[in-house]
């Protein structure tokens, strides 16, 4: 059979040799340029056939995204991989899309011919790679070239012919950007869902419960596309799986319908309307039938589905046409969140088309017009809102009690995404001080600060919304920790000065020289104080300029007091507004929320924490000609001990082993960048609490970075077998960091608590990170550095 395959093999590559093997370490353009495909129709080849058939006729694909339109026809794509370097090289190949049936790739090199499975009928865990996506992994001896097939069926879906190739950390960052959009995504509308249906609970109107119902509908239509049923829900394939695309669309379509219905008040204004309406809604009714027909109906069912959604949509404009013709206003709210969805949609379908060319916002321009469309329907629910509290004045009381329900539930929700972003901004701010550190080119310097200021700005809003989180239940605490205040304060100054010259204000800061270089207090506070403080200043002034001071003056007991000045020439703060500006969302209540931005919690945070330092704020302004923000701190001075940098230079002979363990793939890359730039460093990742356990057991570390949350242990249970000796008296006294995204008070308890030496958050400071290692390894005689 071995000589066959080669025979066939040989045969092949002579019959294909027109087209020339793509090598990304050369070749410039895209592998779909590089590719053929041909259809067979209903038959089902094997293989062997394929390479056999000297009577294929393969056609070149016209782009990246590559779209053949709706059919149940067996495709076959074919190119040409070669690994032109001396050593094994692994890619990562994305193609079809998550929803195609079946998708195999056939790896030919050598007369081998290795089978790989993806694509959505069959069981999740068959997948080469566990993923949502069809993703391939290939690995490429050096100096070979292999020959790719992949064979694609649906049951009368588009079939996709896409062919992107990453190498591997190339695929991780594409798809953890990719995750976070999605995060973003699907947690706005998760939001959107879950608000107006408690609304509907106490309003009882059926608009917010069709409203409610629509982005619940939304959310499991797009889950179906980008292939999360058949991961969390389906992961066998079978009956459902395959027609949940179709189920989730058709019952979006009903609830737009009924959401639309209801909302412009059909049953008043326009009865004829709502005849068409009825017939739509017999037409869904006719097409779920077709779904459980037969597999013929069922194929049948794609392309109708699609037509019915784009005639829902035209109905809709029609009738907001008409509605306006009569003079009955509608709210812009609505019409542009209308106006988005069809976008999206005629976007997507004419992307699916190769009408439109392939990049992220048209192939994500559905989900981005449902999100804008959420976005604005929901600004004009909100209004609809006011207005049944203006017309049911014995429904405000409880209108306002839902309300703050569900205020408690965004909170306890942002609460809880902000943390989940932190893992993802790791990876990006590690890899932007990375380049910052080794790009002298001033221009490209200049693309990495702002991504760097920009996960800055992100950065303090997510800490801005823990804390908040943290003042409602009063768990917000200072952490005293030797910091160098100069330090803090050229970053922040930096940072804020590129913002301000970029709007074109005069920007001066102001130090006193005699400033101390060490303070025992929490820096991170301190930071956080003057950051939020600072940005208000920037962000409020169009014109003039932006003044930021501070004098230091010595103190009895070997303190200073830090006397902070921030003041602009912005647009001031109205006067009847003056005493409430300290409130939570207090800028939630001027008309310039929208022009400024801002999540409204700055200075009440602000406030709070200078309390807890035992300071005082003073805020004076004059509305169009500025604020002023006076700020007075007493922190105390702390004789810095000789810092890491120091001691590896005086311990030239010593070295120090460390042990990472991260289970993300990024982060790990990240870590390891840090601790490359010193050369006395080495290190050894470990994937979960389980291989931190084996690798203890096999060498020496002098220190521990453990992640806490890792699948098949996290990194309490590793600590918990750390520190219980099992392991050995040695191990059991290794000094280990925890390095978490997870910024709760409780969660740094608990971690001290279970014997860890320390604690960092994500996004990783390296200037912190080599502190606590300094701390906990030449600081602790229990365990110190070998030669």
């Amino acid at each position: 059979m071995k000589h066959i395959l080669l025979l066939i093999y040989i045969f092949t590559v002579n019959i294909y040799s027109q087209n020339d093997a793509f090598d990304p370490q050369k070749n410039k353009g895209n592998l779909y340029e590089y590719a053929e495909y041909t259809n067979v129709g209903k038959s089902e080849f094997a293989i062997e056939e394929i390479l056999d058939s000297p009577y294929l006729k393969y056609k070149a694909l016209k782009s990246e995204n590559h779209n053949v339109g709706f059919t149940s026809d067996h495709h076959w794509i074919r190119f040409k991989l070669t690994n032109s370097l001396e050593h094994p090289t692994t890619y990562y190949l994305e193609t079809a899309r998550p929803v195609t049936d079946m998708a195999h790739l056939y790896n030919i090199s050598h007369g081998n011919i290795q089978k790989l499975k993806s694509g959505d009928k069959q069981s999740f865990n068959a997948k080469q790679v566990k993923h949502r996506s069809t993703i391939f992994k290939l690995a490429l001896a050096p100096h070979t070239t292999h020959t790719i097939y992949i064979h694609l069926k649906s049951d009368g879906e588009t079939i996709n012919l896409p062919l992107k190739l990453y190498d591997e950390s190339s695929f991780w960052f594409a798809n953890y950007k990719h995750q976070l959009f999605l995060g973003f995504f699907y947690g706005l509308l998760f939001l959107g869902g879950i608000i107006y249906l408690f609304f509907y609970s106490s309003l009882k109107e059926k608009t917010f419960l069709y409203y409610g119902l629509y982005v619940f509908s939304i959310v499991f239509m797009q889950a179906a596309l980008d292939g999360f049923l058949h991961e969390y829900a389906f992961p066998h394939g079978g009956y459902i799986n395959e027609r949940a695309v179709l189920i989730t669309a058709l019952v979006s379509n009903f609830f737009l319908l009924k959401y639309c219905e209801h909302f412009l008040k059909l049953e008043i204004h326009l009865k004829r309307i709502k005849k068409a309406v009825y017939i739509i809604y017999g037409a869904i009714i006719m097409l779920f039938t077709m779904l459980f027909i037969n597999e013929k109906t069922l194929e049948i069912a794609y392309p109708l589905s699609h037509l019915n959604g784009l005639i829902t949509l035209l109905l809709i404009l029609g009738t907001i046409f008409i509605l306006w013709h009569k003079r009955i206003k509608i709210d812009p709210c609505f019409l542009l969140g209308i106006l988005c969805l069809v976008a999206g949609f005629i976007a997507f379908v004419m992307n699916n088309l190769s009408l439109l060319p392939s990049n992220f916002y048209t192939m994500n321009s559905a989900k981005i017009g449902s999100g804008l469309e959420v976005v604005f329907l929901s600004l004009s629910m909100t209004k609809l809102i006011k207005q049944f509290r203006l017309e049911k004045e014995e429904s405000q009381l409880e209108a306002l009690k839902k309300s703050e329900e569900i205020s408690a539930i965004k909170t306890y929700f942002m609460s809880n995404m902000s943390h989940e972003l932190r893992t993802p901004l790791n990876a990006i701010m590690g890899i932007v001080e990375h380049e910052l550190e080794t790009i002298k080119n001033h221009e490209e310097r200049k693309s990495y600060q702002t991504i760097k200021n920009a996960s800055l700005s992100l950065l303090s809003n997510i800490n801005d919304i823990i804390d908040f989180e943290k003042i409602e239940n009063n768990k917000l605490e200072l952490n005293a920790e030797d910091f160098n205040p100069c330090e803090i304060l050229d970053q922040i100054s930096n940072n804020w000065k590129i913002e301000a010259e970029k709007k074109g204000l005069d920007y001066r800061f102001d130090v006193d020289p005699q400033m101390p270089t060490s303070l025992f207090a929490d820096g991170e506070r301190f930071n956080q104080i003057i950051n939020n403080v600072l940005s208000n200043a920037i962000k409020y002034t169009e014109k003039g300029g932006v003044l930021f001071k501070i004098n230091c003056f010595k103190q009895p007991n070997d303190s200073y007091r830090f006397s902070i000045q921030i003041s602009d020439t912005g647009i001031g703060i109205p006067l009847e507004s003056q005493n409430s500006i300290f409130d939570s969302f207090s800028q939630m209540k001027h008309n310039h929320k929208r022009k400024f931005g801002g999540i409204g919690l700055g200075l009440s945070i602000v406030k709070h924490i200078v309390e807890l330092f035992e300071g005082s704020m003073k805020v004076e302004s004059k509305p169009g000609r500025g604020t002023d923000v006076f700020i007075d701190l007493i922190l105390k001075n702390h004789i810095p001990e000789p810092g890491l940098i120091d001691l590896l230079d005086t311990n030239k002979n010593k070295a120090l082993h460390i042990l990472i363990v991260e289970d993300n793939k990024i982060n790990q890359m990240v870590m390891q960048k840090i601790l490359k730039s010193f050369s006395k460093m080495s290190f050894t990742v470990a994937n979960n609490g389980q291989e931190a356990i084996d690798a203890l057991q096999k060498d020496t570390y002098h220190l521990i970075l453990m992640d806490l949350q890792m699948p098949i242990m996290d990194g309490y249970e590793a600590t918990k077998i750390i520190r219980s000796g099992t392991l050995g008296k040695t191990i059991s006294k290794v000094p280990i960091i925890a390095v978490t995204a997870d910024a709760l008070q409780e969660t740094k308890q608990r971690v001290l608590k279970l014997g860890m030496d320390d604690y960092i958050t994500k996004p990783v400071n390296k200037n912190l990170l080599l502190k606590k290692i300094h701390t906990c390894n030449f600081n602790k005689p229990h365990y110190s550095f070998s030669s």
